[in-house]
């Protein structure tokens, strides 16, 4: 396999067990000019495992503006940059998103290299309607801001997949609770290691139980979406709340119509008129 110059390769790195590294990431990562890793401690155990001998640069949330601008810099100047993660896909609740948008807008090519992602092994673990979902990453740390978060998700009708850190796991499952009711979930934890757990139960029976066991390993939680409505089924109020939370996400308002009446089955023009007190 040969490598395009002047090209930025995102390689997927095993979410747990090494068995799970492909053939082809070995390949590129061994080719790169350098590699660019989210903690280079962490990846020097993959890479020395694979026996991979290649400069590494850190490239993180702290440092990715100065440091972004240093590897598009080396790429432009014809090296190949392998751009990997602590574990699954890069740029998926990643900073690794903010150096393909740098290199989308300077004009350098940008490649995957696929693998695994946690947020779909869960997925197609959960048996949760998962013909249509959303992604919805990790939740704020700041107890305002997750609730907000979780307010604008409640109306949300596909399967939706967060990611949470053990030590945050019951502050937002109360959360949850609060903002979704109770509903069906399904938490996997350990994906793909030795002591992997995917348990479906609800919100309110996860609360209880973590509430007295204490939670251990980094979380994926894959939780159902609202029930489907039939159209007319919302009310004024409903509807202004789903506006205001696309718009405040940074939607324009004609967008945010537009997307309200396609996921609601409300009509355009009754969406449209709600959306100019918003």
């Amino acid at each position: 396999m040969e490598l395009e110059k002047n090209t930025l390769y995102l390689v997927a790195t095993p979410i747990g067990n090494l068995g799970d590294m492909t053939y082809r990431a070995v390949e590129v990562l061994s080719k790169a000019d350098f590699i660019a890793a989210e903690d280079t401690r962490n990846s020097l155990g993959l890479l020395n495992h694979f026996n991979i001998k290649k400069p590494l640069v850190s490239y993180f949330e702290h440092n990715k503006r100065e440091r972004g601008e240093q590897i598009v810099s080396r790429i432009e100047n014809g090296e190949i940059c392998a751009l990997i993660t602590d574990a699954g896909m890069p740029a998926i609740s990643d900073p690794g998103c903010d150096i393909c948008e740098l290199c989308h807008d300077r004009g350098i090519k940008v490649s995957v290299i696929p693998g695994a992602c946690a947020a779909v092994c869960a997925l197609a673990a959960s048996g949760l309607g998962n013909g249509r979902f959303c992604f919805e990453g990790f939740l704020s740390t700041a107890k305002k801001s997750r609730r907000e978060h979780l307010e604008r998700a409640a109306a949300e009708e596909r399967t939706m997949i967060f990611y949470e850190a053990p030590h945050k796991l019951t502050a937002t499952l109360g959360d949850m609770y609060e903002a979704f009711g109770d509903r069906r979930m399904v938490m996997a934890r350990e994906l793909t290691k030795k002591f992997e757990e995917i348990k479906r139960t609800t919100i309110k029976e996860a609360l209880e139980y973590y509430t007295e066991n204490q939670p251990k390993g980094e979380f994926v939680l894959v939780v159902d979406g609202a029930p489907r409505r039939e159209k007319g089924g919302y009310t004024d109020e409903e509807l202004k709340e789903r506006l205001k939370g696309l718009i405040a996400s940074g939607m324009r308002k004609s967008e945010a119509v537009a997307d309200v009446a396609r996921s609601t089955g409300e009509k355009k023009n009754r969406v449209y008129e709600l959306s100019i007190d918003v």
